[in-house]
């Protein structure tokens, strides 16, 4: 999908929201999302971290089981999901 540079217009309209407060933007039309859309949500800012390729030795029955046990999404992405839970929770609790 390809991008297309934005109107003068467009930007000057988009710069105006961009100062109003959040209470005064009007969001009537905007209905809440319902919560089976957030079955699959993840948190995290994956958006901003740059991937480094790495080969690492996994015993066969872990890779398995992510891979078996991945909803539609990629075991890799998983095994990473998992990997930064546990630095977040080691951070708190493991000596250093």
């Amino acid at each position: 999908m390809s991008r297309k540079e934005l109107r003068a217009e467009q930007l000057e309209r988009l710069a105006k929201l961009a100062e109003l407060p959040d209470d005064q933007i009007d969001t009537v039309d905007i209905p809440e999302a319902p919560a089976e859309n957030w079955i699959h949500a993840r948190r995290g800012d994956r958006f901003m971290q740059v991937n480094q390729p790495v080969t690492l030795p996994l015993d066969a029955d872990v890779v398995t089981r992510f891979k078996e046990h991945t909803d539609g999404g990629s075991y890799q992405t998983e095994i990473n999901r998992v990997l930064r839970k546990y630095i977040a929770d080691c951070a708190e609790k493991c000596p250093a």
